[in-house]
């Protein structure tokens, strides 16, 4: 046998290095086996070999990774022990690993008892980085502008683990220290830093700011215009949104689902479902077609822009359907006034065996009240505590009081609130006012205005809609002293919108808006609609008042809805059906006009308002009259 075979057969026999262990613990480790890396660790332990610097990183990671806090005490032992300790990547394993179990103090003590600690960035941001984790952020400041005094040097990595804790518009300016603090080191063309303060500037509110961060990035990735779509759409700049996307896909850049998800959503709150087409088609060319949030998503904006049998349809196909994928096609029937068919959809999914939350409670009760299934309802509202342990909050409340007042049961719904578990809010008495509307019951209006305003003073509906309450029962008196109340309070009315879409693009009215380019061409269509309507009036004696809230707004200002369809009348084919997206209740006036216009034009107008879908066809609204 020759020496080098002897050699070899040596080596074989012999038990594994320190370098060994350390490769299969780092190997493990970063497979996420950690469970695997920990027995490899106490095998270590039992083979002789001692641990050193480079096996404590793996294993303290591993232990936090898996919540055993009793195993990294143990961990710790060992580490001063073997005398570790004053390493700074052990001394980062430890500090990230005790913020990972909650254990800031300890944390805290390691890096305090280190004196090294308060000359290394590693340690600093680790320690940043785990008081942030912990919702810490004040004491994560107050280490950062010890690092500064310290003149220990700051990198992205401080950056990235601090700027998260901005997280409300009450820390924007600290977020904007931060930004001058990584243009100062150089930092502001980092993508990863620029990212975070784009995240940053959104989560507090500052959309304006985050989209100079955006310009000026000299390098855009994905996530960048990701952040800046989701910080649109959350903010809810919806045609800021869609602008985005059609500027991310000139310049190439391919979205992935979160991108298509924020775009979904904007296309939701505009109605624009012709660009709600265009990314489903997308969806299908990218193979992101098994995507679930999509899907739901794909449901919610086809249900919300008018198109149920397409909602339909997509949940339909849907292999798995999650409580999300239930609660948007339940609250898609409920808002076009369906109620039949959302209870029907409920109990399917009761059978299917999935568990309603307080949400979806929200959406079968709003689904009653907009159907006049009054007892329904009632059922559902007391199966919440009784069946599913699910406690009623205010939103639950609001919805039975509007279930119980638009069927005229005034008094019960006073009961109700009296007897709620929770202190009623502003949406609860604000239900209960706009049942006084349909009712004309003023007294009880009066009460529940006083309730109202003393929570939600600025709140201009509620005014509104005492004023008008008010006008049906011709008392002129009180209409004076709700404008006065209104004058002396400095209130305005929120101002009136409507979107239409027409070729992909969204064309937005304001009331009484002069400034379309077609605008000559509106209100000469609508002086003549106006002329026919009051004809169709006379002739059939139809409501000698066609009046509502335009007293508070102006007498020329012409409600925005009517500008939308008057366009949509003008740009498209006879017989093509008009969907219009409104931000308000839609009132009386309109209400009655559109019905009629239905008739005069032959054509069938879809308007969302602030509650639910009105289909108005052949001088019929698809509501009944009971919104």
């Amino acid at each position: 046998m020759t020496v080098h075979v002897q050699a070899a057969i040596a080596k074989s026999l012999a038990p594994p290095t320190s370098t060994l262990w350390n490769t299969q613990l780092r190997e493990l480790a970063k497979q996420c086996l950690f469970s695997d890396a920990l027995h490899l660790y106490r095998r270590m332990l039992r083979s002789g070999q001692s641990p050193n610097v480079f096996t404590f990183p793996f294993v303290l990671k591993s232990s936090a990774a898996l919540s055993f806090s009793v195993t990294g005490a143990l961990l710790h032992g060992h580490v001063l022990k073997t005398g570790c300790e004053p390493e700074p990547f052990v001394q980062t394993s430890l500090i990230s690993m005790y913020c990972r179990f909650s254990q800031v103090e300890n944390a805290r003590k390691v890096f305090d008892e280190n004196p090294q600690s308060r000359k290394l960035t590693v340690c600093y941001n680790a320690l940043i980085s785990g008081y942030i984790l912990n919702s810490k952020f004040l004491d994560a400041v107050v280490l950062f502008c010890r690092m500064r005094e310290e003149v220990v040097s700051v990198n992205s990595v401080t950056l990235l683990g601090l700027i998260p804790g901005c997280l409300s518009p009450v820390d924007l300016d600290l977020g904007k220290s931060l930004h001058c603090c990584s243009i100062k080191i150089g930092l502001e063309l980092d993508l990863s830093v620029g990212n975070c303060l784009l995240t940053m500037y959104v989560k507090c509110g500052s959309v304006e700011y985050a989209r100079k961060v955006f310009d000026e990035m000299p390098e855009k990735g994905l996530i960048t215009w990701n952040a800046m779509i989701s910080g649109y759409s959350q903010n809810g700049f919806a045609t800021r949104v869609l602008d985005l996307y059609r500027e991310m896909k000139l310049v190439g850049v391919s979205p992935d689902p979160v991108t298509l998800v924020g775009v979904l959503s904007s296309c939701t709150h505009l109605g624009a479902h012709g660009v709600g087409r265009e990314v489903e088609q997308r969806i299908e060319l990218c193979g992101f077609g098994s995507n679930p949030f999509l899907k739901n998503s794909l449901v919610n904006m086809y249900a919300r822009c008018g198109n149920l049998v397409k909602a339909h349809s997509i949940f339909s196909s849907m292999k798995e359907r999650s409580l999300v994928s239930w609660t948007a096609i339940i609250g898609g029937y409920g808002m076009h006034g369906h109620g039949e068919l959302a209870v029907k959809l409920f109990e399917e999914m009761i059978k299917a065996g999935i568990k309603p939350d307080k949400t979806l409670f929200v959406t079968i009760l709003s689904a009653c009240s907009h159907s006049g299934l009054t007892d329904r309802g009632l059922e559902y509202f007391a199966a919440m505590e009784r069946s599913y342990g699910l406690q009623p909050g205010s939103e639950h409340y609001s919805c039975v009081v509007d279930l119980l007042g638009r069927a005229g049961r005034l008094k019960e719904s006073e009961e109700l609130i009296r007897s709620m578990k929770v202190k009623p809010d502003g949406a609860v008495w604000g239900a209960l006012l706009n049942a006084c509307k349909i009712h004309k019951n003023v007294k009880v209006a009066e009460l529940a205005f006083e309730r109202v305003i003393e929570l939600e003073p600025a709140n201009i509906g509620y005014y509104v809609l005492l004023s008008n309450i008010y006008s049906d029962a011709e008392n002129s008196e009180g209409v004076l002293k709700v404008r006065t109340m209104m004058r002396e309070r400095k209130l305005r009315k929120e101002p009136g919108y409507s979107y239409v879409e027409f070729k992909g693009e969204v064309h937005i009215f304001l009331a009484g808006d002069r400034t379309h380019q077609q605008t000559d061409d509106i209100y000469r269509m609508l002086a003549e609609l106006e002329s026919l309507v009051r004809k169709l009036c006379e002739s059939n004696g139809i409501g000698g008042k066609m009046k509502n809230e335009q007293h508070l707004i102006g007498e020329n200002n012409v409600h925005s809805e009517k500008l939308a369809i008057a366009f949509g009348l003008l740009n498209t084919r006879p017989g093509m059906e008009i969907i219009v997206i409104k931000n308000l209740r839609a009132c009386d006036d309109c209400h009655l006009f559109l019905k009629l216009v239905s008739k005069i034009a032959d054509r069938e107008f879809i308007v969302r308002d602030a509650t639910r879908f009105h289909h108005f066809k052949d001088g019929v609204c698809s509501c009944r009259d009971y919104w």
